[in-house]
C-alpha cells in the first residue's frame, strides 16, 4: 500500500494510542471504555460523516425505529430513560449524542475524514493510516487499530435490476437515499421488501398515503412487542433508577436467549407461537399462510419486530395492503407481477436490504502485503487471525448490538492492558489449522449470503468461533484467560510472522 520512500516524504501528523474509526454505537463505546479502563492511553476517533450516530444518522426514512429493546440495545454505563423500550431513530440519534457528550468523547472526534487504507508498520510496531478529508489526504499513526464502523456499506443499499424499471414515471426511492423533499400524502405507493426496513416504512407511511402495498416475494416472520415495557416500567417505580435498568436489561437478555434458543431446538413451536399471533391481529379470514408463513424456520433469518403491533393494524384499517409475488416488469404506472396482477404506485420503494463491507471499505495490510478478510480466521468476534494489533467490532444478530459491542471494548481494554504488564508492543492471533470451519453468521438472508466472499471465516469451536450468546460471551471475554495458547505477543523487533 505504501512504500517505505512514501512513508518518509509523508510522515503522520499525529499519533495515538488508539484510533477508533466510526463515532457511532461501537466507536462511542470503544471511548468510553477506553477513557474509564485505560485512562493513560490517548485516542482519537476518525468519523467519515460530519456527525455522531453512524446508522443513526444516516437512515432518515418515514418511522425508522430499532428493532431491539432499549433497554439492551443502550448502554449499560448510560442508562436508557426513555419511556418507549422500542425508541424511534430521532429518540436514539439524540440518546447517542447525550452519552458522547455526558462523557467527554465529542472533542476526540475528528468529523468528515474517512479511513482510506491501513498498513502495519512492524518495525515502528505500529499502523500508518491514510484517510481523505475531503480532497485533502491525512496520515495519522496509532498503536492500535478500533474498526467500530460496523459492517454496513453506507454508501449505497441493496437494489436489484428489475425489468422496466425506466419505464416507470413515478419517484423510484431506496430507504437508504431517503429524500427530504419526498411527499406521498394521499399518493399511492409500493414497498418492495419483507424485512425489517419494510415493515418499519409500510405502517408509517400508511398514516398519510392514499394506500401501501407491501411486495414481498416471500414472507419474513413478524412479531409484536409491547412499545412500552410494563415491567421494567414497574421496576422503575420502586427501585432505584440504575438497579432498575440493570434488572430490565438481564430480564431482556435471559428472555432473547429464550426465545433463540427454542426456535433453534423447536422451531414447530416457535412458528405456531408466531403465526397463532398474527391470526389474532388480522382477524380469522385473512390468509397467514400465503402472506405470512415463511419457508425457513424462525431466526434461520432475522425477526421483524413491530412496536404494539402497528403493522397489522394498518392492514387491518384498510391502509395497508401485502402482495405476494415476483415481480415480471416495472409499468409506467406501477409493477405487473408474474401472475399477470398489475399494480399501480406514484412511489416505489426499494426496501430490499443493505450491502456488507468489512472495515468500513478500508485497505488493509500488514507490511505493504493486503490483508484480504475472507482469507483470515475471526478470534473471539473480534480479531483477525495473522494481523497485529487490531480490533473489529461486530454486533448480534440475534440481539442488540450494544451488547457485542460492550463486550468488545472491554475485552480490547483488557488485552491493552495485559501488553502494557507484559511490555509487548504487538499482540496477535495465531490460527489453530485444527479448528475446523463452519459459517461465519449462520443466517439465511440475502444480505448476509451476498457478502460471504468478502467475510473472515470461523471455526468449529472456540476461541475462533463466533458465538449468538451473551452469556458464553460474557465467560469468554470477560472471564476467560488473556493468555489462551493462541494470542502471541511480541516487542517491535520481534516482527509477527502472518497465520
Amino acid at each position: 500500500m505504501f512504500d517505505a520512500p512514501e512513508r518518509q516524504r509523508a510522515a503522520p501528523a499525529e499519533h495515538v494510542d488508539v484510533l477508533i474509526i466510526g463515532a457511532g454505537i461501537s466507536g462511542i463505546c470503544a471511548a468510553y471504555y477506553l477513557q474509564a479502563r485505560c485512562p493513560g492511553k490517548s485516542y482519537a476517533i476518525l468519523e467519515a460523516r460530519q456527525a455522531i450516530g453512524g446508522t443513526w444518522d444516516l437512515f432518515k426514512y418515514p418511522g425508522v425505529r430499532s428493532d431491539s429493546d432499549l433497554f439492551t440495545f443502550g448502554f449499560s454505563f448510560n442508562p436508557w430513560l426513555g419511556e418507549k423500550a422500542i425508541a424511534d431513530g430521532p429518540s436514539i440519534l439524540a440518546y447517542l449524542r447525550e452519552t458522547a457528550g455526558r462523557y467527554g468523547i465529542v472533542p476526540k472526534i475528528r468529523f468528515g475524514i474517512k479511513v482510506i487504507a491501513a498498513d502495519w508498520d512492524a518495525a515502528q510496531a505500529r499502523w500508518v493510516v491514510e484517510a481523505a478529508r475531503g480532497d485533502e489526504r491525512v496520515r495519522l499513526s496509532c498503536g492500535f487499530l478500533y474498526a467500530g464502523a460496523g459492517y454496513y456499506d453506507y454508501e449505497s443499499g441493496y437494489a436489484p435490476e428489475w425489468p422496466g424499471m425506466a419505464r416507470f414515471r413515478g419517484r423510484l426511492v431506496h430507504p437508504q437515499k431517503w429524500p427530504e423533499d419526498l411527499d406521498y400524502a394521499g399518493k399511492r405507493v409500493i414497498v418492495i421488501g419483507s424485512g425489517a426496513t419494510a415493515v418499519t416504512i409500510v405502517p408509517a407511511m400508511a398514516q398519510d398515503a392514499a394506500q401501501v402495498t407491501m411486495l414481498q416475494r416471500s414472507p419474513s416472520y413478524i412479531v409484536t412487542l409491547p412499545a412500552r415495557d410494563r415491567i421494567a416500567d414497574g421496576l422503575r417505580r420502586r427501585l432505584p433508577g440504575r438497579l432498575a435498568h440493570r434488572l430490565a436489561r438481564w430480564k431482556n437478555i435471559g428472555l432473547s436467549i429464550f426465545f433463540f434458543e427454542l426456535a433453534r431446538r423447536k422451531p414447530a413451536v416457535m412458528i405456531k407461537r408466531i403465526l397463532d399471533a398474527a391470526r389474532v391481529q388480522l382477524g380469522p379470514d385473512y390468509d397467514v399462510a400465503t402472506h405470512f408463513t415463511p419457508r425457513y424456520n424462525p431466526w434461520d433469518q432475522r425477526l421483524c419486530l413491530v412496536p404494539d403491533g402497528d403493522f397489522f393494524r394498518a392492514i387491518r384499517r384498510g391502509k395497508a395492503v401485502v402482495e405476494t409475488g415476483t415481480i415480471e416488469t416495472f409499468t409506467e404506472g406501477g409493477i405487473r407481477l408474474a401472475s399477470g396482477r398489475e399494480l399501480e404506485a406514484d412511489i416505489i420503494v426499494t426496501a430490499t436490504g443493505l450491502k456488507l463491507q468489512m472495515l468500513g471499505g478500508m485497505r488493509l495490510s500488514v507490511g505493504g502485503v493486503p490483508v484480504v478478510a475472507r482469507d483470515t480466521w475471526l478470534y473471539k468476534g473480534i480479531m483477525l487471525s495473522g494481523v497485529p494489533n487490531l480490533a473489529v467490532a461486530i454486533g448480534y444478530t440475534n440481539a442488540s448490538w450494544t451488547l457485542k459491542s460492550e463486550l468488545t471494548a472491554r475485552y480490547v481494554c483488557r488485552l491493552l492492558r495485559a501488553m502494557d504488564a507484559k511490555g509487548a508492543a504487538w499482540c496477535m492471533p495465531r490460527r489453530d489449522d485444527n479448528a475446523g470451519e463452519t459459517k461465519l453468521i449462520d443466517f439465511t438472508s440475502g444480505y448476509i449470503e451476498r457478502a460471504r466472499d468478502i467475510l473472515p471465516r470461523q471455526g468449529a469451536r472456540k476461541p475462533w468461533r463466533l458465538h449468538q450468546n451473551y452469556l458464553l460471551d460474557v465467560a469468554a471475554m470477560r472471564f476467560g484467560k488473556i493468555e489462551d495458547g493462541t494470542m502471541e505477543f511480541g516487542q517491535a523487533k520481534d516482527r509477527p510472522v502472518a497465520a
